[in-house]
């Protein structure tokens, strides 16, 4: 297993933003690429965002595109989510994933990521 550590979240008001961190404390990972994926209490787990490496290609849930930007360090091994105009229905446990599979695209589904944080947690009042 490659522990990912996340920092960041918490509590925020409406309109506020936040900014999430996550890495992966292996120094021989590599990961192709690294992702987001937030569950609210009762909801499935949902993509967020993601980023592979090759190419700098970057990919968006619909309920956040616009609003929130992944970015990330390759070498690092590092990515980080800012998060804009938060709503009450952004609060959830936020996960960052990582994927070191060689794929075409972006991978959007939880199952393409092998390698988990321990999630944070982002709330949003009204």
């Amino acid at each position: 297993q490659v522990p990912l550590v996340e920092s960041g979240g918490g509590l925020v008001q409406a309109g506020g933003s936040l900014s999430l961190s996550c890495a992966a404390s292996a120094r021989t990972f590599s990961a192709k690429s690294m992702g987001w994926f937030r569950q609210a209490p009762g909801k499935e787990r949902e993509f967020v965002a993601a980023i592979r490496w090759r190419g700098d290609s970057r990919v968006y849930g619909d309920s956040v595109k616009g609003r929130f930007t992944i970015s990330g360090d390759n070498a690092e091994n590092t990515v980080y989510l800012q998060m804009n105009s938060l709503k009450p229905e952004d609060t959830a446990v936020y996960y960052c994933a990582a994927d070191s599979q060689v794929r075409v695209g972006v991978p959007r589904l939880s199952s393409s990521y092998a390698y988990w944080g321990q999630g944070t947690q982002v709330t949003v009042s009204s």
